[in-house]
């Protein structure tokens, strides 16, 4: 992700694919990492430009202008109320912007049918909600759908050997293969979490977007999460994160800082977390440290 400019001061779309899986599902393994498909004559970005979105009747997202690269981890970081949600809506096509545009692989996004759009942006919801009485394999199963289910019920094409192997690649990367066959409402938090991943990172998308995916997990599984992110990465995924945590965020590639709807500052996250910035931000005085690799952010009030 890269910003278009920087300001000072300053919710799924997922697979589309609503309810029952296509049937009994079977297939070898594979845990590598799949590359990204290619566009042929395409720009690998999603970006956004002057963009102005409102919520409701308040203008809560205002010229932004910000670019997101396949092959990174992107977090958009902000205190509540910055618009952090409302321009992740807006950059999967669900909130329509008052100015501005949305660009995917250099075409304007209100250009693109649903199929097309669902089956390259993948969202991860602050909430998912996973039917309790299906089984984790056949959940997964469903991001196969992605914009090619007729009515919300029927698939328009058949199932295939492709299809078995997507879903085996999603179920081993997020390492849910061990309880495929148990139902959703056997899970845990975290583990339904997993799931829900596998199910996005099964529609092979070029781009995942994700609103606060570690909001309700314990540290261990938020840690995890954040590294299941980073594999896709290095397989050449997009990644783009609405994350809380500054200290998670830090392990991101690169930072977009809202405030107030505005951009208030966009980099790698050595020049945006910084006590200057995240004053302005969130108003707190905090000291930002390196601990071997990794930046940590201090609240010092």
């Amino acid at each position: 992700m890269r910003s278009g400019q920087k300001v000072k001061g300053s919710e799924g779309l997922e697979s589309l694919a609503p309810s029952p899986a296509w049937g009994r599902l079977a297939g070898g393994t594979t845990a590598q990492v799949p590359t990204a498909n290619k566009i042929e004559g395409s720009s690998d970005i999603l970006e956004a430009v002057n963009l102005h979105v409102h919520a409701g009747t308040f203008p809560a997202v205002r010229g932004v202008n910000a670019r997101f690269d396949t092959g990174t981890f992107s977090a958009v970081i902000g205190p509540n109320g910055a618009g952090k949600s409302t321009l992740l809506r807006a950059l999967l096509g669900l909130n329509k912007p008052e100015s501005g545009e949305v660009c995917l692989f250099g075409r304007p996004l209100k250009s693109w049918s649903r199929p097309e759009r669902s089956r390259a942006l993948a969202y991860l919801a602050q909430t998912e909600g996973l039917p309790d009485s299906t089984k984790v394999r056949d959940v997964v199963a469903l991001g196969r759908g992605a914009g090619d289910w007729r009515f919300g019920l029927l698939p328009t094409r058949p199932w295939t050997n492709a299809d078995d192997a997507a879903v085996d690649s999603a179920l081993d990367r997020t390492d849910t293969r061990r309880f495929e066959v148990r139902k959703v409402a056997e899970l845990s938090g975290g583990e339904r979490q997993r799931v829900a991943l596998a199910r996005a990172l099964a529609g092979e998308p070029r781009f995942l977007l994700l609103d606060e995916p570690t909001n309700h997990l314990d540290l261990a599984y938020a840690l995890e999460v954040i590294r299941y992110l980073r594999c896709e990465v290095a397989g050449g995924l997009g990644v783009v994160a609405v994350l809380h945590d500054l200290n998670l965020a830090a392990r991101a590639d690169w930072l977009l800082l809202l405030h107030q709807g505005e951009v208030l500052a966009a980099g790698p996250p050595e020049t945006v977390l910084t006590p200057e910035n995240l004053l302005a931000a969130y108003g707190v005085r905090a000291r930002v440290v390196r601990d071997a690799d990794r930046l940590l952010v201090i609240p010092e009030d």
